[in-house]
């Protein structure tokens, strides 16, 4: 692969990190802090570890795909092995996990890697007015 191929997969990989952690630990904001779905699926047995797991599969996914370092790898697996302990322990346990945001550190991780490798991802891809170009569904172009 090129210079530019691996940035512009590495910059994909920043984007999916941010979607992990705005939807694992930011649906909702309280002062400066913000719950999500790991937080709610902490309190549902077993669902909140396969949560875990899940989404820390996907972030060490895309932080291989982005060739981060081994070290920040590393970071990513113990933040993620920390949060996906919490979920097994039954109400102090769960409320630990609510409270400790594992995914948003991992995501963290790996977008500074990437930002010191490739230099800033074009985050406006995230936002959530985002509309494709076009006439709306249904209706023909004039």
């Amino acid at each position: 692969m090129d210079d530019e191929a691996d940035r512009e997969r590495a910059h994909r990989a920043w984007r999916n990190a941010e979607r992990i952690k705005q939807l694992s630990d930011n649906l909702i904001r309280i002062g400066p802090w913000g719950l999500g779905l790991d937080g709610v699926l902490a309190w549902v047995p077993v669902a909140g570890t396969v949560y875990s797991l899940g989404s820390a599969a996907l972030l060490l996914y895309e932080g291989v795909k982005a060739k981060a370092a081994p070290w920040t790898l590393t970071r990513m697996a113990g933040y993620m092995a920390i949060n996906s302990a919490m979920s097994d322990v039954p109400v102090v346990g769960w409320a630990m996990d609510t409270l400790f945001r594992g995914q948003a550190m991992a995501a963290n991780a790996l977008q500074k890697d990437i930002v010191a490798r490739h230099g800033p991802a074009d985050a406006g891809a995230l936002d959530p007015r985002w509309r494709p170009a076009g006439p709306p569904m249904g209706r023909p172009s004039p």
